[in-house]
């Protein structure tokens, strides 16, 4: 069966390599491609079955209001998702349940197992905090690979109920320390030349392991969109995270 897909923000970094990547394949078929001051009833007369959203936070909750409530699957890698827009995404669901909705904060296969890598180490170790460093375009910091890496590590860390981790800090410059999510420190760095990347350290007393991710060229993200998209239209209901769709067991 071939599965008809639109890509929203067609025109984006991301939006063209997924039209590229969905071009190339046997059992899809891009039936529209939309950017910023297009008109999202395309989504309908195309006869649509999943979208593909890569936009901007500013703009997402829009497009998946119109598409889940016209009974579109949807493939979100927009980022900006917190448990307030995530409970919209939910009630939007709830109302056409045969629609799926996957909204990963990575859709490198690599950074998913270095988030599942990350996570299943911090058990063992001390102290962990995490530096992401993307291009300067980003919209949002940290990145949403980065705060779902400090949630996963801080579910991991509460399951074993390891002790906080050490800091003497008293006096420090405002964000000298960085974000803390959970119970893990996001540093994030914004420069040009790089495309997303992320490091997890992990210390204890006479070692560190550094997890790392790097992605060198947008295509890399695109096995997992495939595989999104190709998952997503039979399972209803709200997913979050890429590793859902994985056999990670």
């Amino acid at each position: 069966m071939t599965i008809k897909v639109a890509v929203l923000g067609s025109k984006g970094r991301m939006g063209a390599e997924c039209i590229k990547a969905i071009a190339g394949q046997s059992d899809l078929e891009l039936v529209a491609q939309i950017d910023l001051g297009d008109d999202i009833h395309q989504l309908v007369s195309s006869q649509a079955q999943v979208i593909v959203d890569f936009t901007h936070p500013d703009s997402v909750m829009g497009n998946l209001d119109f598409a889940i409530n016209n009974g579109i699957n949807v493939v979100v890698g927009t980022t900006g998702f917190d448990d307030q827009k995530l409970a919209q995404v939910k009630t939007w669901l709830a109302n056409n349940p045969t629609v799926g909705a996957l909204i990963a904060p990575n859709f490198g296969l690599g950074a998913v197992l270095m988030m599942q890598f990350a996570a299943q180490a911090s058990k063992y170790f001390e102290s962990v905090e995490i530096v992401e460093l993307h291009h300067p375009n980003k919209a949002d910091a940290p990145s949403g690979t980065a705060t779902r890496t400090a949630e996963m590590i801080t579910q991991a860390r509460t399951s074993v109920a390891k002790e906080p981790m050490p800091d003497a800090t008293t006096s420090a410059l405002d964000g000298a320390r960085g974000a803390l999510v959970g119970d893990v420190r996001i540093h994030s760095v914004r420069l040009r030349g790089l495309v997303a990347h992320q490091e997890v350290i992990l210390g204890d007393t006479g070692e560190t392991l550094s997890i790392r991710h790097d992605s060198i060229d947008r295509s890399g993200f695109m096995p997992g969109v495939l595989l999104g998209i190709r998952s997503v239209v039979s399972t209803p209901g709200l997913t979050f995270g890429l590793e859902n769709f994985m056999d990670l067991a």
